[in-house]
């Protein structure tokens, strides 16, 4: 008997459906709004390299046409931007395609005149920056070392090989035995022969490095220690005693419990405070001055100034690109209808987003900076303790826009206040209920917990219940773990800990 095996049918099926379409000038907005202005500053010099038709002004031929005008949008940057001048109704018919997308993003239209007048070319402004000075790294620095070594080149070669195993601290990243097993059997190589360069490599500068753990860095920094820099170490007994500590009780010193410490190195009190501060003079983390990274350069996008009416915000004009399209080369292509020069078509159209989405990420972080600076006045007069509660959700609702394009206009954004150059993501906090019914920010917390910490007495430190009562008298109440996390997040130690710091100073 046959088995019948029933044969699948291919069919073509039409459905209906409804979905949100990224047109490539919205992805372009929202990627240019993510960027910081060092980043966009890069971006705006590959799209003049790339593209003929746009160029910053100052450069290029004398634009005689007339000044572009922007309409913006209150959220994403570069939506439903529209421009008059030459050719500007070919492309309005060209991007109705894409408006009932882009319109899903739009909370509001206002005229905006982005002016070709109005400066010239920030780049002779901003010629010159600062760099950073890095003659070597740790590697080429302990390269130099083992060049000036006599040994062979196979020990050579093991030193080197565990040069490259160091981490940016100068420890050793991985332990011995696993290095031994990444070698060919064929090399005949046993723990032993690591050790000798590894001891090899712990003889050379900055002391403490190649070291497996903290304890053998300081140690290391002990041994080889300079006595006109550490002159504490001329006491035999003072670094007996903190060589001894270094090696077996860091742990014990983390707690603080200076009495359980000295009776586990068994010296006199005086010995362990003269051995404590020693070890609090070595450096954890020998490799990183060789580390640094390169200079990092936090640009305001926002200048808060007081006026008679208080705090306002303005953009700062010497970060704003000032681009147009080159009216000869646009002329010169003429109408996109022909069907000729249609690459060039697709630059020009490439040049008009990159005006509108550019001019409209500035937009954006203006009035986002501006709702921030009118919720937070009372920060600007007297400083941190002053912030008030504050979340995305509150400047989002407020314009009209939603949390993801609050959150890229505040990340790595920057704003000059009096109290320094500070990212936007810093006036953001959560808020505390307080007596009286009234909320305070974490913020604020943080800062008068930290304040209350700075007026303590060093020798008899404020415990975090005594943090609690103290705030408690300025109508804050707030949990102890809450206070204990608040010290932990600005990296202030336990009461205990900071009276063996008072008493070891």
């Amino acid at each position: 008997m046959q088995n019948i095996v029933p044969m699948s049918r291919n069919f073509l099926e039409l459905r209906h459906g409804q979905h949100l379409a990224l047109t490539p000038a919205l992805q372009q907005s929202i990627r240019l709004l993510q960027l910081s202005t060092l980043d966009l500053e890069a971006e705006v010099a590959s799209a003049l390299a790339e593209n003929p038709l746009l160029e910053q002004e100052g450069d290029g031929l004398q634009d005689s046409g007339a000044p572009v005008q922007l309409t913006r949008s209150g959220d994403v940057a570069g939506e439903g931007v529209q421009e008059t001048g030459p050719d500007s109704s070919q492309d309005s018919a060209q991007e109705s395609a894409s408006s009932g997308a882009d319109d899903t993003f739009q909370a509001e239209r206002e005229r905006m005149d982005f002016s070709s007048d109005s400066r010239s070319s920030r780049d002779d402004e901003h010629s010159e920056r600062p760099e950073s000075a890095r003659v070597s790294n740790l590697r080429e620095y302990l390269l130099e070392q083992l060049g000036t070594t006599r040994l062979s080149q196979r020990d050579a070669a093991l030193v080197e090989l565990l040069i490259e195993e160091l981490n940016d601290d100068g420890f050793l990243a991985s332990p011995l035995e696993e290095i031994v097993s990444w070698m060919d059997p064929a090399l005949d190589l046993e723990v032993d022969d690591f050790r000798a360069a590894l001891k090899m490599l712990q003889s050379f500068d900055p002391a403490g490095v190649g070291a497996r753990d903290l304890g053998e860095c300081l140690d290391l920094q002990l041994q080889f220690a300079d006595v006109e820099r550490f002159p504490e170490i001329s006491n035999e007994s003072v670094l007996k005693t903190a060589r001894n500590l270094c090696q077996q009780h860091l742990a014990l010193l983390a707690t603080g419990n200076m009495t359980r410490l000295r009776e586990a190195l068994q010296c006199e009190a005086e010995v362990l405070r003269r051995a404590h501060a020693l070890v609090l003079r070595l450096n954890p983390r020998p490799g990183s001055g060789w580390n640094k990274p390169a200079a990092d350069f936090a640009v305001p996008d926002v200048i808060v100034r007081k006026t008679r009416q208080g705090w306002i915000a303005s953009l700062n004009e010497g970060v704003v690109p000032r681009l147009r399209i080159n009216s000869m080369y646009a002329q010169a292509i003429g109408s996109a209808r022909s069907g000729a020069n249609a690459a060039l078509h697709g630059q020009l159209q490439e040049a008009r987003w990159m005006i509108r989405n550019v001019a409209q990420r500035f937009d954006t972080i203006l009035r986002v900076s501006q709702a921030i600076v009118a919720h937070q006045q009372l920060f600007f007069s007297k400083g941190w303790g002053a912030v008030r509660p504050l979340t995305l959700k509150d400047i989002a609702a407020e314009l009209g826009m939603h949390e993801s394009t609050i959150s890229r206009a505040t990340t790595q954004k920057f704003m000059l206040t009096p109290f320094g150059t500070l990212e936007l993501k810093r006036f953001f906090s959560t808020g505390l209920v307080t007596e009286g019914k009234e909320s305070t920010s974490a913020t604020a917390v943080q800062t008068r917990i930290q304040s209350l910490i700075q007026s303590e007495d060093r020798k008899k430190p404020f415990s975090d219940s005594q943090l609690v009562s103290l705030l408690d008298q300025d109508g804050i109440t707030i949990a102890r773990r809450t206070v204990a996390k608040y010290r932990e997040l600005l990296r202030i130690p336990t009461a205990p800990l900071r009276k063996s710091q008072a008493g070891a100073g």
